[in-house]
């Protein structure tokens, strides 16, 4: 029961604090009351944003097709770069907040495709959701990814970007992603790893966590919890070069010599 109510209390801090950065366009001061660390890279003055996402790995190409209003410089990599995505798939993102990967990858799929994002704040949905203007091919529904509201066996692809480290209940998020996934379906994840084992309680805390580095777990921690739900072939590359920008999050602490961003994949 404690367990539950901790997690319960996990989400709500999470939400409240990304309903802030959806309101105000990305520029939340801090990561929690008191501020001081940055949001997976949220809290750029505006002018920079698109700058922030050049260095996440997004494109020009695909930044000037986004709808306004989409980049909120969230995140730490770019998985729709790492999809492989193809005409005619059903992608789902986790935690899809105002929306710019999965705008992306709708026009990655074509009309024939489908992108559904599940985002947990309200906030963020209703700023998603007034983006999609005449697009026919993409959705938003909300939802906990650890409580999916998709159906068995009914999508090809899952990405997500810097969401899973938020989340209390990691094991059940892998566990719903297998159970949507089609067989043959895969993984394609952005997600913070620790590279070295957190000491002390330097980085405890809610602000630490909305910052997407509490939450982190090692990759040994992430390939045991992707094998006990069920996937296969799981790959997990590291981006040493993601330090360059984490150091950021939190400046002068460190935190870059403790995680790093990566690249997670896996089969059903």
């Amino acid at each position: 029961m404690k367990k539950i109510k901790q997690a319960a209390q996990t989400r709500q801090m999470v939400q409240q604090h990304y309903g802030r950065v959806a309101e105000t366009d990305g520029q939340a001061p801090g990561c929690a009351s008191g501020g001081g660390s940055k949001c997976c890279e949220a809290g750029a003055p505006p002018a920079d944003l698109r700058a922030t996402a050049r260095r996440l790995g997004y494109s020009e190409k695909q930044l000037a097709t986004l709808p306004e209003n989409v980049n909120l410089g969230v995140g730490c990599g770019n998985p729709v770069a790492m999809a492989l995505l193809k005409q005619g798939e059903t992608v789902l993102d986790l935690g899809s907040g105002a929306g710019i990967d999965c705008f992306i990858a709708a026009q990655a799929v074509g009309p024939a495709g489908r992108v559904i994002g599940v985002d947990m704040t309200p906030g963020m949905l209703h700023k998603a959701r007034a983006s999609i203007g005449k697009r026919t091919n993409v959705e938003f529904r909300l939802g906990e990814i650890e409580h999916l509201p998709v159906a068995d066996n009914s999508v090809d692809v899952i990405m997500s970007n810097c969401v899973i480290n938020l989340s209390p209940e990691k094991q059940q998020v892998f566990n719903e992603s297998y159970r949507v996934l089609r067989p043959g379906g895969h993984l394609a994840i952005s997600d913070v790893v620790q590279i070295k084992s957190f000491t002390g309680t330097r980085w405890k805390g809610a602000k630490h966590l909305s910052a997407c580095i509490s939450g982190s777990v090692t990759v040994q921690a992430l390939k045991t919890m992707l094998h006990e739900a069920g996937f296969a072939d799981v790959r997990i590359a590291l981006n040493e070069a993601s330090r360059e920008f984490i150091k950021d999050w939190s400046p002068g602490t460190g935190v870059e010599n403790y995680i790093c961003s990566a690249f997670i994949e896996a089969r059903k």
